[in-house]
Formats: C-alpha cells, sequence, structure tokens
C-alpha cells in the first residue's frame, strides 16, 4: 500500500537535491575553526551558507546564527534578550497559543522573575491587535508572537505588530520576535518587510536536514548566549558548526524560495478541494481557524461523536498519517492548548485532526483520503453513545 503523507506540519521528507548536497559535502571533516587547509575548506562553506541564507532574508550575513533546531533558536532568542535586558524591565508578552518552544521558555522565565502576558486569541485563530497594544508597558522587554501557528495554520499580523511598535515614543521599545518554523515555505520573510528583531526557523520544516535550525538577530540588538564554549558562532552558540546541516539548510532555502510562488497557489487549490469534501461528506465536522489568514497546506478539523487517537489510528491502517496537533506533544492525551485557547467544545476537541498538505500531495491522494475517512468516522461513530443527527 502507498503511503500518504500529511503530516507536513510535524516534518518534512528530505529534498532529493538537497541530499546530494549534504553528501557532497560530507567528506570535508575538517573543524571549521581551524587555520589548516581542511579547516578553512569547511569555514568557507559555512561562510557561503551564511551569505546565502542572509540574502534570501535580505539581512547581514553577520545577522544569521546557525543552531541546533528551531526550539534551540527559540530558548536563546527569548533567554538571550529576558537575560541581557532585564535592568530594563521584566515583562514579555506572548500569545497563549505559541508552540511550546516558547511557551516553556516563558514557565521557565516566570520562575527567574520575569512577568509573561499571555495573550488571548479571537475565535478565528488570530491575535487582538488591540489588545496587544493595551498590554505593553514601560518595563516590556520582549514580544514574541509566532508568525504562523503550528496546529491550525493561522497567520499572524507580524507587519502590523512590527509598525507599532516601531512607533512607541520611548527611549527603549520592546525587542520583537517570531517563530517562523512554519512560514518560511509559504509567507514573505524578507527581514525589511516584516521589520522583527529576531526570527527563527529550521531545517525540517523545509523539507531540510533535522537538528538544524537558523535565528536572525538584528545587529543592533544584544543577545546573552545560553551555550558556552568555544565562541563559535560570533559568540553567540559554542560548539563545533554542523556543515553537513548547514548546507542542507540552506539548500532547502533557496529551494523553497524558488517554487514558494507555484506551490502555494497548487496547494490552495488543493486545500481548498480537501476543505469542500470533507464538508460535503461527512456531518457535524468544523474547520478550526481563520479560512483565508491560514498557509496553503493545512486543514485543521474537528469531527464530533469521535476520539482523535482513535481516527489517527484506524487512518494509519488506511495508510495514512497525519496528526492530532503538535508533534512536540503528541504523546500528551490532554487537549491541545490551541483548542483550549479557541475556546472549542470539548467534545469536538478530542475528534480534532490537522492535515498539513505536502509537494508530493496529489488531488487522488486527498480523494482517497476523504473515502477513507468517511468509512472511518462511521465505523466509529456506530461504536459511539452520542447520536450524530
Amino acid at each position: 500500500m502507498k503511503r500518504i503523507y500529511l503530516d507536513n506540519a510535524a516534518t518534512t521528507k528530505l529534498d532529493q537535491t538537497v541530499k546530494e548536497k549534504m553528501i557532497e559535502v560530507m567528506d570535508i571533516f575538517g573543524n571549521p575553526s581551524s587555520m589548516y587547509k581542511e579547516g578553512r575548506l569547511a569555514k568557507k562553506i559555512i561562510n557561503e551558507s551564511r551569505n546565502s541564507v542572509s540574502k534570501i532574508l535580505n539581512c547581514d550575513p553577520q545577522e544569521i546564527i546557525f543552531t541546533g533546531s528551531g526550539t534551540e533558536s527559540d530558548n536563546l532568542a527569548i533567554f538571550g534578550i529576558a537575560e541581557e535586558y532585564k535592568k530594563k524591565g521584566k515583562h514579555i508578552i506572548t500569545t497563549k497559543i505559541e508552540h511550546h518552544a516558547v511557551l516553556n521558555v516563558m514557565k521557565e522565565s516566570e520562575k527567574k522573575g520575569f512577568e509573561i502576558t499571555y495573550l488571548d486569541i479571537k475565535e478565528n485563530g488570530i491575535i487582538d491587535i488591540k489588545e496587544l497594544k493595551e498590554s505593553i508597558r514601560k518595563d516590556t522587554i520582549l514580544i514574541s508572537i509566532m508568525y504562523v501557528n503550528n496546529e491550525i495554520g493561522t497567520i499572524q499580523p507580524i507587519k502590523e505588530i512590527s509598525d507599532y511598535i516601531k512607533n512607541i515614543e520611548s527611549e527603549f521599545k520592546p525587542i520583537f520576535h517570531t517563530d517562523a518554523c512554519q512560514a518560511i515555505n509559504y509567507l514573505d520573510i524578507n527581514i525589511e518587510n516584516l521589520g522583527v528583531d529576531l526570527m527563527t526557523f529550521s531545517g525540517s520544516k523545509i523539507y531540510g536536514p533535522k537538528g538544524i535550525g537558523v535565528l536572525y538577530k538584528n545587529k543592533k540588538v544584544n543577545l546573552k548566549p545560553i551555550i558556552f564554549g568555544g565562541g563559535q558562532e560570533m559568540n553567540f552558540r559554542s560548539g563545533t558548526e554542523s556543515l553537513i546541516s548547514i548546507a542542507g539548510l540552506t539548500e532547502s532555502l533557496i529551494i523553497t524560495e524558488e517554487i514558494k510562488d507555484l506551490e502555494n497557489k497548487r496547494l490552495l487549490e488543493l486545500k481548498n478541494y480537501f476543505i469542500k469534501n470533507l464538508q460535503e461528506n461527512i456531518k457535524k465536522l468544523y474547520i478550526n481557524g481563520d479560512l483565508e489568514k491560514r498557509i496553503p497546506n493545512n486543514v485543521h478539523v474537528s469531527i464530533e461523536g469521535v476520539e482523535g487517537e482513535a481516527l489517527l489510528l484506524m487512518l494509519d491502517e488506511y495508510g495514512i498519517a497525519a496528526s492530532t496537533g503538535s508533534a512536540c506533544s503528541s504523546e500528551d492525551l490532554d487537549i491541545s492548548h490551541v483548542l483550549k485557547a479557541l475556546n472549542i467544545p470539548i467534545e469536538n476537541s478530542h475528534g480534532s485532526l490537522r492535515f498539513s498538505l505536502g509537494r508530493e500531495t496529489t488531488k487522488e491522494e486527498i480523494y482517497y483520503v476523504v473515502k477513507s475517512l468517511v468509512k472511518i468516522i462511521e465505523r466509529l461513530r456506530s461504536f459511539s453513545s452520542i447520536r450524530i443527527k
């Protein structure tokens, strides 16, 4: 049976061209910090990669920090700013629907005496800009709001937020960070356009290698490191650089930018076809999050009268890989914090599924998924004490 993979928000398949690029540099073993030939060659590839990434992001090469993951990049951004600017204030603003790589850092920061404001979201999955503006104080040092939510795919108004922060009449303005891990494939990542001070992303979401991330840091912003050692990555992230992973991430980012517009158009048509067929064939099915302000590969649904875990297991038997939410917390059977923030009824929250389409997804596969899902839901509902009308 051919497998149908619809969990690209969790991670993506390694692109063949990226794989070839990684194999190409695999035999370059020198330590990039060394002065001899092997080390200089490795350093040259890292510098070329940094230049390529910075060109795509439209920033200075020295503003690109290679890390071990998107999670590490988030940690470095938040802890690094908090420690560097704590004398100016200890107030941080974020949202209730951030990835755990941000939320758990916020919890740790609270233990260190920082005060965190967690913004609500509207029923469409977007923050209320008015609430954000009213939450900013004189002692607010950092605002961290994700570009795209990893579960429901909704897009936050990053440019509008950055424009407002820039116009605050104060000697010190809050530093603005965005987790862009889910946005890189689909949205504008030009730093000049976005206006952010810090932005994180990873290779695993853009058909690149796992275990590699990026933190863009505006050169005007100071940052305390969280990993100490030999002073690699401009002293912000010590540890011998992973040449293979850096080369792979860079290649995957180049490919992503080249195909972005055409792939977005293709995925949008697939997503609309998927949603239309789900709504026409399954009763009591609800789409979570704004239908327009979301990335084109995300379909997040709640289905009344079934359990999400049972749906996943049966879909897997049909050769279909999907998710109930964030892969980083998939073993936790509690209701997703994102769905709680959306105020989704508990009976619907338990029957939630996230389908995230990818570069290999076809219309024929979507048709098969809908047919399979209809059969599975009919079977599960026949066992349930809840009667669906």
